[in-house]
């Protein structure tokens, strides 16, 4: 844990200052928060946990949705800079620099956990399924669990993962940190009814030419007027609109899922 730890706060301290990509992050907050806002109870729960920090470190985030639709929103993050970076953007938030995998909560802790691109970034499947069944022991009884994934579906997700992690840290304008296992919709179905969700609903989001739509984010931040980085990123937004067609495991990056965790 503690060399991913380490890893993970010199990946932070590389973006928190710089923000290399934050065009390109506000339209990842807003996809997600478009998702999230449909998906999360309208009624405010007791306790929402969200399983890294990234966001709300980097950029606006989704603590601000977050923290209408919960009294409480915890926040936790391997990397203790990402932590105190978010804690410090937003005061309120509780944080925690703790591991998916062994989570210091007592059973039952939260009514909806929001995991969005957090589990993709271990080394292996198992190390997946350990950290979902650790959010299935910490969420209470008919408690949400608002997932996001890699999107092993998509053929691009598919040939990025199938290449050798030597040749991936040599491209890191195209792959900026370390990028894991996942798998698919219909994997990832079967693996949460397996721990004991009721999977409730399956979609894809972010439907965009990964590589290309960086880099033009990247150029237009740097370089175009505001007005012309709005109209960037609405054209971006429509793209979701491929969320609706029967081809969207092929074009979305994530799998995203709302499961619960059933009462019986």
């Amino acid at each position: 844990m503690s060399r991913q730890a380490d890893y993970w706060d010199t990946v932070a301290g590389a973006w928190h200052g710089t923000h290399p990509q934050a065009l390109w992050r506000e339209h990842s907050d807003a996809v997600n928060s478009a998702l999230l806002a449909r998906w999360l109870p309208n009624d405010p729960v007791e306790r929402l946990l969200k399983t890294d920090l990234f966001d709300e470190a980097c950029s606006e985030g989704l603590y601000p949705l977050l923290a209408s639709r919960a009294r409480t929103v915890v926040g936790m993050d391997l990397s203790v800079l990402t932590a105190q970076t978010a804690r410090l953007r937003y005061p309120a938030l509780r944080t925690a620099e703790v591991d998916a995998r062994c989570l210091p909560f007592a059973d039952g802790t939260f009514d909806v956990i929001v995991s969005n691109s957090t589990l993709d970034h271990f080394e292996s499947l198992d190390e997946v399924i350990v950290s979902l069944q650790e959010l299935y022991r910490v969420l209470r009884a008919d408690g949400q669990l608002l997932l996001t994934l890699d999107n092993l579906g998509n053929p691009v997700i598919a040939l990025r993962n199938a290449l050798p992690s030597w040749l991936l840290a040599r491209l890191p304008s195209v792959v900026p940190y370390y990028v894991g296992a996942t798998c698919g919709p219909r994997r990832l179905r079967c693996i949460l009814e397996q721990i004991g969700f009721e999977v409730l609903e399956v979609e894809a989001v972010m439907h965009h030419p990964s590589v290309l739509a960086v880099a033009t984010a990247g150029m237009l931040q740097r370089h175009a007027a505001p007005e012309a980085q709005k109209r960037f990123l609405a054209r971006l937004m429509a793209l979701e609109r491929l969320s609706r067609l029967p081809t969207r495991f092929l074009t979305g990056h994530y799998v995203a899922v709302r499961a619960a965790k059933c009462s019986g």
